[in-house]
């Protein structure tokens, strides 16, 4: 998944928390463009492969965000991400005619429980969800242990199991941007942003916009919060990015979640129902104007 995980869990807890990671290594052992072990690498280089029951579920989200976002969350932007910009390997800035070029369609990843094969020319990244499945996954198995005082973390995506203290990371330079308190106990979080990865400067970064085939440039950091899965807010976070404005605002509040955006203009909105996830919220100095969805 391209980055660090971290539990934090009380300490006579350490065998739960070696186990906690295994889960999350599993996923990346499925989910990984970067593993060449790993179901969706092998897949992306093989075309065809057998599917662990991890990469089969993950597939079957895939499909349910592309559908319930209108495309715009769409793993096969994989061809710009991948195999253009080669974020995380040997990366570059891709020329305006090779994204034009780049084939981005969502009917060419074929799968059953079984296996999975792709169109000529399609490559898939499951970035956008990834690190959500991977906390998920030991989220759940923690619940199961009966652990409620902790934390699981994956980059911009975070579990936690009491409630606790978060920020969000400035997208225009040092520090956080924003803090806040969690109400209640298992809060999700999830941050996406075009800071985060980016070839060059940041109107070349990982946020690839599957309708026009280039980085979206509305959004410097969406946050959402919720009391649902990692997994969903993810996606949600990495299909809103990548959205008008308009139409993110719109989609996010069809949602079960809070959001907080940060437009790359420095403007921050915040979604009406945020007191319902976090209290003592407070904003840095930064952006330029704020306003609350009607």
């Amino acid at each position: 998944m391209g980055t660090f995980a971290t539990v934090s869990l009380p300490e006579e807890k350490g065998e739960q928390l070696q186990k906690s990671f295994e889960y999350m290594k599993a996923v990346e052992h499925s989910l990984s463009s970067y593993d060449p072990r790993a179901d969706i690498y092998r897949l992306n280089h093989d075309r065809q492969v057998k599917l662990s029951p991890y990469a089969y579920e993950a597939l079957k989200l895939c499909k349910h965000y592309y559908a319930v976002s209108g495309g715009y969350f769409d793993i096969t932007v994989g061809s710009i991400t991948k195999a253009l910009y080669r974020f995380g390997e040997e990366e570059r800035v891709a020329r305006k005619s090779e994204l034009q070029s780049a084939k981005i369609d969502f009917k060419g990843v074929h799968f059953n429980e079984r296996e999975a094969h792709l169109d000529e020319g399609v490559t898939v990244d499951l970035g956008g969800m990834g690190k959500g499945f991977g906390i998920d996954k030991a989220a759940d198995y923690l619940h199961e242990q009966n652990i409620t005082e902790g934390r699981v973390a994956l980059s911009g995506d975070i579990r936690c199991l009491d409630t606790c203290e978060m920020a969000i990371q400035n997208p225009f330079g040092e520090g956080t941007i924003a803090s806040f308190r969690t109400k209640y106990p298992n809060t999700a979080f999830s941050t996406s942003g075009n800071y985060r990865r980016y070839v060059g400067d940041k109107t070349n970064n990982h946020l690839i916009d599957p309708k026009i085939k280039r980085p979206e440039k509305t959004f410097a950091s969406i946050t959402l919060i919720s009391r649902g899965s990692n997994s969903d807010i993810d996606a949600f976070a990495t299909a809103a990015a990548v959205m008008p404005y308009e139409k993110a605002v719109a989609f996010l509040e069809q949602r079960d979640l809070a959001y907080i955006l940060i437009t790359t203009a420095g403007a921050r909105i915040v979604s009406k129902n945020i007191e319902h996830y976090v209290a003592e919220l407070e904003f840095a100095a930064t952006p330029k104007s704020s306003c609350k969805t009607k």
